[in-house]
């Protein structure tokens, strides 16, 4: 029993510390004070860790207006497609009955 719960109190004890130092530094820092400085240290914050992502490349169309000529051209092909049925329908019956004659 002794030999599972000495680890275990061990790791707790990593943990609660890790955490209260955490608690410790946001403190300390102003995180948890009011708005104003909260907004500032968050400038301090952004200011001094460097992007982790480099910067969105700028692109030469716009995603959102290539997708809605995608959806309108994708509605206005099923909206046209019972009238191009019925005329595909008629041209084959016209091929069939000349074939016949």
């Amino acid at each position: 029993y002794a030999s599972k719960t000495i680890p275990q109190a061990m790791l707790a004890t990593k943990v609660a510390t890790i955490a209260g130092g955490a608690l410790y530094v946001a403190y300390d820092s102003g995180l948890l004070g009011g708005s104003e400085q909260g907004s500032e240290v968050l400038g301090k914050a952004k200011a001094a860790i460097p992007p982790a992502l480099p910067a969105f490349p700028k692109i030469g169309f716009a995603p959102v207006e290539a997708w809605n000529l995608g959806v309108q051209s994708s509605i206005s092909a099923l909206s046209s497609g019972p009238t191009a049925v019925g005329d595909y329908t008629n041209q084959g019956l016209q091929y069939l009955k000349d074939l016949t004659k």
